[in-house]
């Protein structure tokens, strides 16, 4: 991590924002516990993550972006492991099984293997078993990971209820940028550093003005075209070239007479976080490719 200092405001939802090595597994092992800082520090409920790991560990939920359930144990088995090593007593566990299982829609399902159900219904169970020493702070790594939308969109809704019911803290990392816009604040990782930061239409404001797109076989030929016959600067990625405006009929006009040969196709569309991360970078998420994280220290 490269000097990254945030905040994370109580009872909201604060997603972690970037592609594969922008340093987001990173920071999710540091703030769990999982690895230690070595550089700089962190403090979860004014306890030091580096110091009070016992103590950090009863504030917060943690559910992994890999499954941390035993398949071959039951959702019932696997949750009263969970209440065992936190030392909740069994009636009181059992009680915070059966009203935790019913919230979360597993409550028929306890006594069955969790290999026997679906991607959704195993997310569910891990929320369960995250919240069972009723955690302050919940993290959760990429947490979309192998959901269809039906189940991505209830992973949401649960959120949010954590969040206005039980004013549950959530900290969640994702590269999806559908998963980032329903939170309250997004940070937007990049190679470890810290590019932006605020709830998302603020971010999205911050483009400024509409995103067009230009399509071309040749993007770096391009840019030099249009700037060339038109005077306008212009960010190659993959597959053409972008630029904003506020002014996004005049530009487009003054634009389609490029059409052809290099140049296939022009679209037009409202700032997504995916432009604000462009904007930032210079790149596309989806061209970045870093699958080796750093595993230096970070705030």
């Amino acid at each position: 991590m490269d000097d990254l200092t945030f905040s994370v405001a109580p009872a909201g939802i604060t997603a972690v924002l970037g592609p594969n090595g922008s340093g987001k597994s990173t920071l999710f092992r540091l703030l769990s516990t999982l690895s230690m800082i070595q550089e700089g520090s962190a403090t979860i409920g004014n306890l030091d993550v580096a110091t009070q790991r016992d103590g950090v560990r009863r504030l917060i939920g943690v559910v992994f972006q890999a499954p941390s359930l035993d398949k071959k144990l039951s959702v019932r088995e696997n949750l009263l492991q969970h209440t065992a090593m936190y030392g909740i007593p069994p009636a009181e566990a059992r009680e915070r099984i059966a009203t935790l299982a019913a919230r979360f829609g597993v409550a028929d399902r306890l006594n069955e293997r969790v290999e026997s159900l679906s991607g959704g219904l195993q997310r569910r169970a891990e929320l369960a078993k995250a919240l069972l020493h009723r955690p302050r702070i919940l993290l959760l790594d990429e947490p979309s990971t192998g959901l269809d939308p039906g189940a991505r969109a209830d992973l949401r809704a649960t959120l949010e209820e954590l969040r206005d019911r039980d004013g549950v803290t959530v900290l969640l990392t994702t590269h999806l940028i559908e998963e980032a816009d329903f939170a309250d604040r997004v940070l937007i990782l990049h190679e470890g550093r810290l590019m932006a930061e605020g709830d998302p239409q603020e971010l999205r404001g911050s483009v400024g003005g509409d995103v067009i797109t230009l399509h071309a076989r040749h993007p770096e030929t391009a840019a030099a075209a249009i700037k060339n016959a038109l005077g306008l600067e212009t960010k190659p990625f993959s597959d053409g070239v972008r630029l904003q405006s506020t002014e996004t009929a005049a530009t487009v006009s003054r634009l389609l007479p490029l059409l052809g040969g290099d140049f296939y196709e022009i679209t037009v569309g409202r700032p997504t976080l995916e432009d604000v991360f462009f904007a930032k970078t210079g790149r596309l998420m989806a061209d970045v490719t870093a699958p080796v994280e750093t595993k230096k220290g970070g705030h």
